[in-house]
């Protein structure tokens, strides 16, 4: 170990916590201190560590709270963790000014995060955030390539540079299609999605789009359309039709059979089309085998199909529980699937189930999917209603880790205003079914 006296300004990250009986504990390192290089290696990042830390023989340079600036030789076990929690990248910010941009349509109040538009290809590898790639750079290529970053998440849109250019409300973009390419030639696996906007990038654009994704498969795993959410705060903001129940029964009628067409030919599912699609046809969900592994699952694709899979087998585990009343919440957009399956465990558990599918004031009529239901709408949809012994909250609806809604009610004070026992749940069949017996 060598100590020397530090410059006066380093780079490198902050450690936010030594895990306890680590090799990082062992060498004193404390949180607060920095973490300047790995073997002669700038960090910048949690990537750059994660990199960086890979061999068996390390050094590490780290500057002490108090200045002074350490050098140590590491030997560990393969696999053997440093020890060390490092932050979050601060992602970078979005230039775009995209004509469906959901921060747009925001009101006015809420926290102050929810106004932060981030595209940071760091993010889509850690996160699975989905990113533009409108400023990418020959040095994050070259990044991403050396310390093979994926798969990546990467919002497509268009592949036509003047419609994506008016998508994306900016004209200073490099076309997409040679990044991806370039990316794909270095072995770069990539999942992509299309916000669908009618009249502006369906039809033949859309035609385009699919072939070029294709064209790139295996590196292109999978491609999600999914529809436009418009809310009621689009004063300003350009005319966008939204997607109807006619256009979403059409646009399934036309995708639904090209969607395994394309499956057919590559030999595993490609191109998915979103829940919400099918909700707003009033269509019948594809079987779950056709969703392949649930890439897009978090991007709401393959989620109803799932949930029902999973609550059948719920339902042949269920047994009898104590009598207990329980009023359920959810989005208007899940409410027929949700209440199909409370009404068959009612009847095993003997347990009565009430779901409510609460509108949504805060953002507008349209949008209908429980991830954006506020706190406050909630005790509006509740009022005067008899909630029996238990209110189950699905997890979607909460910031994870800090208990709060997209208005910043509490959901303690939520239960404090609704006086009754009020339960965040996992948004699952499990989820609901555990918490009738507080598991």
């Amino acid at each position: 170990m060598k100590n020397t006296n530090s410059s006066p300004t380093h780079t490198g990250l902050t450690i936010e916590c030594v895990l306890p009986d680590s090799i990082a504990a062992e060498l004193e390192i404390k949180a607060g201190d920095r973490l300047l290089a790995i073997s002669g290696k700038p960090v910048r990042d949690i990537i750059d560590y994660t990199y960086l830390s890979t061999e068996t023989e390390l050094t590490l340079e780290i500057v002490k709270m108090n200045g002074e600036e350490w050098e140590m030789a590491v030997e560990r076990g393969e696999g053997e963790p440093l020890g060390l929690i490092l932050p979050t990248p601060v992602p970078k910010r979005c230039g775009n000014t995209c004509v469906f941009c959901f921060v747009h349509q925001l009101p006015r109040g809420m926290r102050s995060p929810l106004y932060v538009k981030d595209e940071d290809y760091r993010l889509s590898f850690l996160y699975g955030n989905y990113v533009t790639l409108a400023n990418i750079t020959s040095s994050d290529l070259a990044r991403i390539k050396e310390q093979r970053l994926s798969p990546l998440y990467v919002s497509v849109h268009a592949t036509e540079t003047a419609v994506r250019e008016t998508l994306l409300g900016n004209t200073a973009i490099k076309p997409l299609l040679p990044i991806m390419e370039e990316l794909a030639s270095a072995g770069i696996s990539m999942h992509t999605q299309v916000v669908l906007c009618p009249g502006l990038n369906d039809g033949a654009v859309l035609e385009r789009t699919v072939a070029d994704m294709v064209a790139l498969h295996p590196r292109v795993a999978s491609l999600a359309v999914v529809p436009v959410g418009l809310t009621r705060h689009r004063k300003g903001l350009p005319l966008i039709e939204p997607v109807t129940s006619a256009y979403a029964d059409e646009f399934i009628t036309h995708w639904q059979a090209r969607a395994l067409d394309i499956a057919d030919r590559l030999g595993e599912p490609f191109l998915y089309l979103a829940d919400e699609f099918y909700i707003k046809a009033g269509r019948e969900f594809p079987p779950l085998e056709t969703y392949g592994d649930l890439p897009q699952l978090e991007n709401g694709v393959g989620m109803v199909p799932l949930f029902l899979e999973e609550g059948k087998e719920v339902l042949a585990a269920a047994e009898s529980s104590s009598p207990l009343t329980v009023t359920v919440v959810t989005g208007e957009s899940a409410y027929s699937c949700l209440s199909l399956f409370l009404v068959e465990l009612g009847k095993i558990t003997g347990v009565t189930f009430r779901t409510i599918a609460v509108a949504n004031r805060l953002f507008g009529e349209s949008v209908t999917v429980a991830g954006l239901v506020a706190g406050r709408d909630i005790l509006a949809a509740l009022a005067d209603l008899d909630l029996g012994d238990l209110v189950l909250i699905p997890d979607v609806m909460i910031k994870e880790g800090e208990g709060v809604f997209l208005d910043d009610l509490t959901i303690d004070e939520l239960e404090e205003s609704l006086q009754v026992r009020t339960v965040v749940v996992e948004s699952t069949p499990a989820g609901i079914y555990g918490a009738l017996a507080g598991r």
